[in-house]
């Protein structure tokens, strides 16, 4: 990967790492148009005033039209969702994981402590 690539991913990390891009797309990710007011459910807990700077700047970056229908990912924003999707089953595989050491690890120092 060159410097040139690496700045993209910084790019896009920059933007995804803004608080609730990754929610609004997720929340987006299903195909369904959603207005303002069912996004900012969708997402829960994101103010007006966030979720507008959110909207502007994703669809700054072209992840994210508003249609007459509401707003939708556009297939940049339906690429990058379904990328996300790879993520969530390595993140639930990475949990189990997780949680399986945890027991392994506490099991062990109730057997030391016995």
């Amino acid at each position: 990967m060159g410097a040139k690539d690496n700045a993209a991913v910084i790019q896009l990390f920059d933007l995804l790492e803004s608080r609730y891009a990754l929610r609004v797309i997720w929340a987006l990710s299903d195909g369904h148009p959603q207005t303002f007011r069912l996004l900012q459910d969708s997402v829960g807990g994101v103010t007006p005033n966030t979720l507008n700077t959110r909207l502007k700047e994703l669809r700054a970056a072209r992840l994210v039209d508003h249609t007459g229908d509401g707003y939708r990912l556009t297939s940049a924003g339906a690429d990058l969702a379904r990328r996300m999707h790879d993520v969530q089953l390595f993140a639930s595989k990475w949990s189990s994981q997780q949680a399986r050491a945890a027991a392994a690890q506490a099991n062990g120092a109730v057997q030391a402590s016995a």
